[in-house]
């Protein structure tokens, strides 16, 4: 008692040839015939996973593991282009030298002094103190600016991630060194954090006083505007054109390799 069957002879019961199969198969792999059940499931068994992790089976011919668990992996995300970022810090810092450089040459030359003619009629050097935006804009509010310049320096820098044109890079870099060369002022100079005037001292006839940190923000504003017209993303892509409501129109263009503009 408790052997197992030896032949079909032993087991003649009617319903129950099923249990007869199983104990003549004992120990053996059963085989399978095509159209034919031989347990639960019928057809060829799925393929399994090699890694014999849950989550369902692999179809065949997934060999590359690229779909795991009946889905398919995430994207990797994109690396952010190191020349773009390069170009854009050393525009920044650059434009905050050359600001501070002659902003520290303007005072310790032209304080006390009378206007320095360069242009007769066209181009003064001349010193003033600004408590306002760029070209004496907004005196008073000094402190309103001094945060707006730190929010640009943030959102330019999240910015950053998706940066892959050079041209855009110099355009950023310059707003950066334009806003931080007068937040410095706005910082450190009288009459206190925050609400320290800015230096300005380029004197154009008919145009307001302003300084290096000024005009760069404004060449990287004329420039922005032509990058746009011409159609390059911060990606370096060339775009073919918005409808009405800002939508692309047609796909676009080429997109050249990360680090050119």
């Amino acid at each position: 008692m408790g052997e197992a069957p030896t032949s079909a002879d032993d087991v003649r019961e009617p319903g129950d040839e099923s249990v007869a199969r199983v104990y003549l198969g004992w120990g053996k792999e059963p085989a399978l015939t095509a159209g034919k059940a031989t347990g639960a499931h019928t057809g060829p068994p799925a393929a399994t996973r090699a890694d014999s992790a849950p989550g369902g089976v692999t179809p065949p011919g997934d060999e590359d593991g690229e779909l795991r668990g009946g889905g398919s992996a995430p994207p990797a995300p994109r690396p952010i282009a190191r020349t773009p970022v390069r170009v854009l810090l050393g525009t920044a810092v650059g434009v905050v030298l050359l600001d501070a450089i002659t902003k520290i040459i303007v005072v310790a030359t032209l304080s006390g002094h009378a206007p320095v003619t360069l242009i007769p009629g066209v181009l003064e050097l001349e010193l003033t103190r600004n408590s306002g935006a760029a070209f004496s804009i907004g005196g008073g509010v000094t402190v309103l600016f001094s945060l707006i310049a730190v929010a640009v320096v943030v959102i330019v820098a999240r910015t950053a991630r998706r940066l892959a044109s050079v041209a855009w890079a110099v355009v950023l870099g310059a707003i950066v060194g334009g806003a931080v060369g007068n937040l410095v002022d706005r910082l450190v100079r009288a009459p206190g954090p925050l609400r320290g005037h800015v230096v300005d001292w380029i004197y154009l006839h008919h145009w307001p006083i302003f300084n290096v940190a000024d005009s760069s923000i404004v060449v990287a504003a004329v420039l922005a505007v032509i990058l746009s017209a011409l159609g390059i993303g911060l990606d370096g892509g060339r775009y073919s054109g918005t409808d009405k409501s800002g939508a692309q129109v047609g796909p676009p263009a080429e997109q050249p390799p990360a680090g050119r503009g």
